[in-house]
């Protein structure tokens, strides 16, 4: 199993679960401050966390605790990876296919989504070989579904 996709998973099943809200509407703010157990009117109560979100300051600390947490497992995971060929290849390629790089082979958003800068890559040279196993089996991946789908159409 891809490490990577088992640490964001379980991530992703954390952020889930903690009582954070996202409203874009009179309504689902009323509705959010509702589940909080809080009255529409309870704005001292609450703190933005940004792109709509928000959580009660009595949450912020764990709120806080829990990124911080994350991103050092994420840290951790790259820097035990010393060659690139396990946790760091497994997150990029898994990356690299979110943001269809066969498509645009662009970086960025890669690099965004594991928040990874090009330098901090280049600097790297785990990081920098894992990059580069990632896209040659991406791309190869890729090529062979495409190849599979054209034999397809033929038939």
């Amino acid at each position: 199993m891809n490490k990577y996709i088992e640490m964001k998973d379980r991530h992703q099943k954390e952020f889930d679960n903690f009582p954070m809200k996202f409203a874009f509407s009179d309504k689902q703010f009323k509705e959010s401050m509702e589940d909080l157990g809080l009255t529409e009117k309870d704005t001292d109560k609450i703190i933005a966390i940004g792109a709509g979100g928000f959580i009660r300051k009595t949450d912020f600390e764990a709120y806080k605790e829990m990124c911080e947490r994350t991103i050092k497992e994420m840290q951790d995971a790259i820097n035990e990876d010393k060659t690139g060929e396990g946790f760091i290849k497994d997150m990029f390629k898994y990356e690299l296919a979110n943001h269809e790089y066969c498509i645009t082979y662009e970086l960025d958003s890669t690099l965004d989504a594991v928040g990874l800068t090009i330098e901090e890559v280049n600097n790297s040279k785990a990081l920098r070989h894992g990059l580069e196993l990632a896209r040659k089996e991406y791309l190869k991946q890729y090529e062979e579904e495409e190849d599979e789908e054209d034999e397809e159409e033929d038939m």
